[in-house]
């Protein structure tokens, strides 16, 4: 497959200075790119900015994927300071712990709205630019998307929806010349994870990532497969590139790991632990 030649082009990272998007970001600028790093938290972006080249080469700017006009002002701000925008991932994210009967709706309504409107949002601020370079759109998504587990609907619901979104979107542009795509990791160390991990459901449900199915990769996989996506404007990449057979058969990795990993002593332990927990 022919690779995107990176050096010189423009990368805008949402959700940049959380522990993927400041890796993602240092990756990349090891490539050539130019960076426009947005967060929620300036002074993280700036900071990161400085330790990637500075303005010339990286910048930060404040952005919510909560509010469209805030990713629309964003984007123009960095088209303004770099004269382009090729490639844009929307990485942020957050997610819950806890059971669709006692679970607070509120926080269910935050992460269907940062994880999966949030993606949608930024594709539609971003269009306009990335159109103009024929270039690429990254969703990070999950392998959530495809293997579903108990008391994470609202997590699970959203990534299937980022996959399904970027899939529909991929459609729409090929016409333009853009590709979109989507990149589906296992569990792998984050602070928001590191977070979750917190919360005693977590080791009832998933054993720690001691052992497969939910042993965690490293985090220089999932973003040496982040690059490589960009790289070669891929459409779908899962993190172990193994569990591509999952995602091409859901149904029947599904089944296997609802024998094998949630057994119903499992689910009602996890579900007795669980405690509202809002990470991200």
């Amino acid at each position: 497959m022919s690779r995107w030649e990176l050096a010189g082009r423009t990368v805008a990272i949402t959700g940049a200075g959380g522990g993927l998007g400041s890796n993602l970001a240092d990756a990349l600028r090891s490539k050539g790119c130019n960076l426009a790093l947005l967060d929620l938290d300036q002074n993280r972006v700036d900071e990161l900015a400085e330790t990637l080249g500075g303005p010339t080469h990286a910048r930060g700017w404040r952005a919510d994927v909560g509010d469209l006009s805030s990713l629309e002002a964003a984007f123009a701000a960095v088209a303004a300071h770099y004269g382009r925008i090729d490639v844009v991932v929307a990485n942020a994210g957050v997610t819950v712990i806890e059971p669709v009967a006692t679970g607070d709706p509120a926080a269910f309504e935050r992460l269907i709205d940062i994880n999966l409107t949030g993606v949608w949002r930024t594709f539609r601020a971003a269009i306009p630019y990335v159109r103009e370079q024929r270039g690429y759109l990254l969703a990070v998504s999950s392998m959530a998307a495809f293997v579903h587990s108990p008391l994470q609907s609202g997590y699970c619901a959203s990534k299937a929806g980022v996959w399904a979104m970027c899939d529909s979107a991929r459609l729409e542009l090929r016409p333009d010349g853009v590709r979109v795509g989507s990149l589906h990791p296992t569990f792998f160390s984050t602070p928001m994870l590191e977070e979750m991990m917190r919360n005693p459901a977590e080791e009832a449900l998933w054993g720690g990532h001691r052992r497969q199915p939910f042993k965690m990769v490293s985090r220089g996989d999932v973003i040496s497969a982040g690059v490589r996506a960009i790289e070669r404007r891929s459409k779908t990449v899962t993190v172990p590139s193994s569990n591509t057979l999952a995602a091409m058969a859901p149904g029947v990795f599904r089944s296997i790991i609802d024998r094998i990993g949630f057994t119903d002593n499992t689910i009602r332990r996890a579900t007795e632990l669980s405690e509202p927990s809002k990470t991200g």
